[in-house]
C-alpha cells in the first residue's frame, strides 16, 4: 500500500506541471529517479500533496540523488 501511495504521489508530483513530460506525470525514468529520495527525505509529507513533496525535495536538495536533482533542474525546479 505504501508503494502504491508513493507511486501515486510521485506520478502527480511536480510532474503535473505543463512544463513536464507530455503525459503530465513525468517519464517512468524521472519518477524512478526520485522515488528513493521521496521515501528517504519526504516520507512524512507524502500525503500532503504534490507541491509539499516538491518543497520537501527542494529543502533537501543537498541530500537528494544527482539523478533526482537533474530531473528537478530539467523542469525548472
Amino acid at each position: 500500500m505504501r508503494k502504491y501511495l508513493l507511486a501515486l504521489a510521485l506520478s502527480s508530483l511536480v510532474f503535473s506541471t505543463a512544463s513536464f513530460a507530455d503525459n503530465g506525470r513525468g517519464t517512468p525514468e524521472e519518477q524512478k529517479a526520485c522515488t528513493r529520495d521521496v521515501q528517504k527525505h519526504c516520507r512524512a509529507v507524502i500525503d500532503q500533496g504534490d507541491f509539499t513533496i516538491l518543497a520537501c525535495l527542494k529543502e533537501n536538495r543537498a541530500k537528494i540523488s544527482p539523478a533526482c536533482d537533474l530531473v528537478l533542474k530539467s523542469h525548472g525546479q
